[in-house]
């Protein structure tokens, strides 16, 4: 499969870099807003690392591929990188995609830092050639789903498209109410029309929909839907995998868009780093950065300082996860070995629920904080 060349200035004929290979979602059916969101944190971290004298006194380099959402093809960026000579692997923001770097970064022995995917199990069995810093899944919706209970909510619909991520999903949300009063409905987006999901929440006196299924389409159009039907008007919108979080979501639904809760990995209050980085992200990408521009940072970052530390070799990168000790943007970044989880995984990113302000929608309200 051919992969397409990396942006101008990805790579140069500097023989002494260090390089990186960055696997990111740039064209469509990836999610592209988050995929330039992530780039643009990767970028600013490595100019930073430059500009205080590289890794030992050599560049820092990026070496840049676009994903588009497809696990094929990110497997085959993965092969090309690795050919390369990169040190190290970083990126990767959907999570079926980061799998499948993974298994073949595990079987290639190339050291991966997934910047933002969170599938629990993103290798089918324990690696040491892996590390995560976002949350994984059961995690985070976890925590999403006790807002939920704490707001009232016991009959919850779920419109889910087939995936394993949508159905990890599901599942996490199931297991983890009903033990506590809450059921979990589960509408078929492969055989629903958006217009229908309405009748189905009415029907099955849902008090809260939650979107499992890709942006824009057909979340944008089952909102739009459940919002203008006067039946509904008291339903929650949710949207734990983080739909709402980038400015296209409110371009395209405007107030619709507001009031539908999501998760964002970002503490209350930024340190004076993440201050900083947060106004150099602003500039850079000419909006409010989100919660995937930090993790971005934050994984050149840390592999930064393993590189400095540990120098280039990849099996040395490997073995030093569990002594990554690293002040990122949003806390300390250790990793460790987490029940459940087969790579290395930081435990835990600071989780918000949050949600756009109806009053003014270019404004978040934190909802539940852990």
């Amino acid at each position: 499969m051919n992969t397409p060349p990396s942006p101008p200035g990805a790579e140069r004929s500097d023989e002494s870099a260090v390089q990186i290979g960055a696997l990111v979602p740039l064209s469509r059916p990836g999610w592209v807003q988050a995929g330039q969101h992530l780039l643009a944190g990767l970028e600013l971290a490595v100019r930073e690392v430059n500009d205080a004298g590289g890794i030992v006194g050599r560049p820092l380099e990026l070496v840049v591929r676009d994903t588009a959402a497809d696990p094929e093809r990110a497997a085959a960026a993965v092969d090309e990188l690795a050919r390369l000579g990169v040190a190290a692997l970083a990126g990767e923001y959907h999570s079926v995609v980061a799998r499948a770097a993974a298994a073949r970064a595990d079987a290639l022995g190339l050291p991966f830092l997934c910047s933002s995917a969170v599938l629990d199990a993103l290798t089918e069995q324990p690696t040491k050639w892996v590390a995560r810093l976002a949350p994984a899944q059961s995690h985070g919706w976890r925590i999403y789903a006790d807002f939920l209970l704490s707001a009232g909510h016991t009959r919850i619909a779920v419109a889910a498209q087939p995936s394993v991520y949508w159905a990890s999903g599901a599942r996490i949300l199931r297991d983890h109410l009903a033990p506590r009063g809450g059921t979990v409905i589960e509408l078929d987006m492969s055989t629903l029309a958006p217009t229908a999901v309405c009748d189905e929440l009415v029907d099955n006196r849902a008090t809260a929909l939650l979107l499992l299924v890709g942006h824009p389409e057909p979340a944008v159009s089952i909102v739009k839907s459940v919002r203008h039907d006067e039946r509904l008007a008291e339903i929650l919108i949710g949207a734990p995998a983080g739909q709402p979080e980038f400015a296209e979501w409110a371009t395209l639904l405007g107030d619709d868009g507001a009031a539908i809760p999501f998760l964002r990995y970002l503490p209350e209050r930024l340190s004076p780093l993440g201050a900083r980085v947060e106004t150099a992200l602003r500039e850079r990408l000419t909006e409010a950065p989100s919660f995937v521009a930090f993790e971005g940072y934050d994984t050149v970052t840390v592999l930064a300082e393993v590189l400095r530390s540990h120098g280039a070799d990849r099996a040395r990168i490997a073995e030093s996860w569990p002594r990554v000790a690293v002040e990122g943007t949003r806390g300390q970044i250790q990793f460790s070995r987490t029940p459940g989880i087969n790579v290395w995984q930081w435990a835990w990113p600071p989780i918000q629920v949050v949600d756009r302000d109806p009053a003014e929608p270019d404004r978040f309200r934190i909802l539940h904080a852990s």
